[in-house]
């Protein structure tokens, strides 16, 4: 898993990386808002840690563009101890708060149920959605209702990225970062191709599609709802 730790305190950072990394997780680093939100823009990110206090953009603003095009988790980590401030950070679409000096056990232990509440989707076999849309994980099979719709590689590693996340908004350059391996060359356009077939085979009604959906000046996002 990609975290992002938006933390501008170089010991701290150092810190919250060695524990993350010992836990499994793949740490990406930021100590001002603007390389947050450059790289939340750019790379595939799966959870964030954000401190409030940044030296450019307040962590509550990092906090709002993001939740802006997504649902990723986020727990707030900051010297910030107040109960107005841990009130306008959970309702600033924060997942968690936890504030300094913390224990680095108790972070990744935070990571974890937090990843446990908000990430069902990770542990199923079988992600169903409204409109009959299933996706069998082992077998990699798509089925709409009791028929089976056959997808390339391409077009199944795109649609399980998008239908793991419901609603969530991703570039085309996420899209790849995530649906495709380094080796990927292909231009950041052919995922548009990819994403008309996608229509063509699961959608009822491809001009008004429920389930691929684009979402103007960005990419696109998945919109069916899980059952």
């Amino acid at each position: 898993m990609n975290i992002l730790v938006v933390e501008d305190e170089p010991k701290a950072l150092s810190v919250v990386r060695a524990y993350l990394e010992r836990d499994g997780h793949r740490v990406l680093e930021a100590m001002d808002g603007e390389r947050a939100l450059l790289l939340f823009e750019t790379v595939p990110v799966d959870f964030v840690i954000l401190d409030l206090m940044l030296p450019d953009i307040c962590g509550e603003e990092v906090c709002r563009r993001i939740r802006a095009s997504s649902q990723i988790p986020i727990i707030i980590l900051t010297a910030k101890a107040a109960e107005a401030d841990r009130l306008k950070g959970l309702e600033g679409g924060a997942d968690d708060y936890l504030v300094k000096p913390f224990s680095p056990r108790e972070l990744v232990a935070r990571v974890n149920a937090v990843l446990r509440r908000v990430s069902p989707l990770e542990s199923m076999r079988v992600l169903r959605f409204s409109g009959g849309l299933s996706i069998h994980l082992e077998e990699q099979g798509v089925f709409a209702g009791k028929r089976q719709i056959s997808l390339t590689p391409a077009e199944y590693r795109l649609l399980l990225t998008m239908a793991r996340r419901p609603l969530q908004a991703f570039t085309r350059e996420q899209l790849i970062a995530r649906a495709f391996d380094e080796s990927y060359e292909g231009c950041d356009r052919v995922i548009d191709v990819h994403i008309k077939n996608l229509r063509q085979k699961i959608e009822q009604d491809p001009r008004h599609p429920l389930f691929i959906q684009t979402i103007f000046g960005t990419g696109y996002r998945f919109g069916g709802t899980i059952l």
